[in-house]
Formats: structure tokens, C-alpha cells, sequence
């Protein structure tokens, strides 16, 4: 028979390999691997989605080179376009009143200068604001960051186009907001039905494929009593301002010059019956 193979005593005796503890070993690290795959394929997936996003965002309607042009060369005005605001005022006095006006989604401010050329003329200091991201829907600074703008003015209103009129709804709750001014737009984040001491007017095109007359009609339920509308006949939704046509809008049948003309005997009224 062999013989036993004796311990060298100065060896230190051996803990028993655990049943199965190879594989639970590489079972564990197969899964943290797993976790690790799918936690960076996430994180590449929200990079890439953000990016599309900001590229998105950031395709913006710009202004027509002649109609901001002719804004900057009225010697009737005085036009500081700082980029993300444009404020516009008239050269000589004024009538005290100022309109914070925000862009419509993706459209440029600088786009909406001719669009109040003629009201500015006319006395009233307007700050047309690009909102974060270029979509007044994301924008969340305070009143006083756009009345800063033009401290001297007494009396303000709000307005916007499109998205921008829908932000504008939610800052016309401000006690300090005298009047409300939508141009293709309505309200659906900002209820003002109990606002007996705020004026309102909505300006719409009857060529506008953008905004649904069903979403207009509903939205009045959030509008303060006395709310006013005004159609401009053949106007479209693009014409509120001056960047082009715009995909999915309808065909005008009045040029653009037309449209703002009309467009301006629409508010310069309602701006001035506020103070009768």
C-alpha cells in the first residue's frame, strides 16, 4: 500500500474551496458589466437626443436683411439690439407705455422690429424678448429682468406670438401688467378670467394653418371679461412677423407690408383706449 503523504508542519493549512464559487464569482462581474453596457449606452442615447434637441432649437427663423434694415434706419426710433432683446423706442418723448413682446418659437426678436415699427413711432417703447432656447415655453425668468430693459417706462403690457403669447398669458397674471396682446396665439398655462382690470386683445389671421379656431374659442374661458379679437382677412400666421414663410402655414392673400399695416391699426388703438 502507498503510504501517506505527511503535512509539512510550517504550512499553513488551506480554507476549502466554497462549492460553486467560480462561477458566482464570474456571474457577479457579468452583471456589474451588464450594468455598466447599459448605463453608458443610456448615457450616450440622452447626449445624442440633447444634441438633436439643441440643433433643433436652435434653427431659428431669422429676420429679412431689408426689414430689419429699414427698423435700424428710421430716424424715428431708436433700436439697441442686444442679441437676445431688441428694444425699440421712439427717438423724441413717448407716451410713457412700453409692450414686453415674446418671440414666437424658434423665430429670431429681431424678426418682430417691423412688426412694431410704427407703434414705436407712435410712442410706445417695446422689448421684444428671445426666450430660452428660443421657446417661450421654457422660460422662467422674473417680470422685472424684462421691464429693466426700459426703466423708465410707467406702464407696461405683455404679449407674444404664437408660444410667445402663451408664455405672455402666465406673466399678464402680474399686477403689473395693464394689457395683454396675443398675435396668433391663445391662452391655455395662465387663467385671467378673474382679471376684471386687465385688457386684452387677440390679432389672428384667417389664413393661419398653425392655430386651430377650436383651440381659440376654447381658450376664451381663461381670457379677463372683455377680452377683444380682431381677424385680419388674409393674413397668415407668419406674417405677425418678418421671417419668411413657415412650414404647415397657409397662403396669404395680402402682402406683408398689408398685414402689418393692419396688424398696427389693431393695437395702436387698443394701446390708447387704455389711457381714455
Amino acid at each position: 500500500m502507498p503510504r501517506s503523504q505527511k503535512r509539512n508542519p510550517s504550512e499553513p493549512l488551506s480554507d476549502p474551496e466554497p462549492a460553486g464559487g467560480a462561477p458566482a464569482a464570474t456571474g457577479r462581474r457579468r452583471v456589474r458589466r451588464g450594468i455598466l453596457i447599459a448605463g453608458f449606452t443610456l448615457l450616450g442615447l440622452l447626449i445624442v437626443a440633447l444634441s438633436a434637441f439643441l440643433l433643433w432649437a436652435n434653427d431659428t427663423y431669422a429676420v429679412t436683411p431689408d426689414g430689419f434694415d429699414s427698423v435700424q434706419e428710421d430716424p424715428r426710433l431708436s433700436v439697441d439690439d442686444q442679441g437676445d432683446a431688441v428694444v425699440m423706442g421712439p427717438a423724441e418723448g413717448g407716451d410713457g407705455g412700453g409692450l414686453v413682446f415674446f418671440a414666437g418659437a424658434k423665430v429670431e426678436p429681431q424678426a418682430y422690429a417691423p412688426t412694431f415699427q410704427e407703434l414705436t413711432a407712435e410712442g410706445t417703447t417695446v422689448v421684444i424678448i428671445k426666450p430660452f432656447l428660443n421657446l417661450a415655453i421654457l422660460e422662467r425668468r422674473p417680470w422685472e429682468d424684462f421691464t429693466a430693459l426700459a426703466p423708465d417706462i410707467e406702464n407696461w403690457s405683455v404679449g407674444g406670438h404664437s408660444m410667445g403669447g402663451v408664455r405672455a398669458c402666465t406673466y399678464a397674471e402680474d399686477a403689473e401688467v395693464r394689457a395683454l396682446i396675443l398675435l396668433a396665439s391663445y391662452c391655455s398655462l395662465g387663467d385671467l378670467s378673474d382679471r376684471d382690470d386687465l385688457a386684452a386683445l387677440t390679432v389672428t389671421g384667417t389664413q393661419d394653418e398653425l392655430v386651430a379656431e377650436e383651440d381659440l374659442r376654447s381658450s376664451l374661458a381663461l381670457m379677463p371679461p372683455g377680452a377683444q379679437r380682431v381677424d385680419i382677412e388674409g393674413a397668415t400666421h407668419a406674417q405677425f412677423g418678418d421671417y419668411g414663410p413657415q412650414r404647415g402655414d397657409g397662403d396669404p392673400t395680402i402682402s406683408d407690408d398689408e398685414a402689418r399695416a393692419l396688424t398696427y391699426e389693431a393695437i395702436g388703438p387698443f394701446l390708447t383706449s387704455l389711457d381714455e
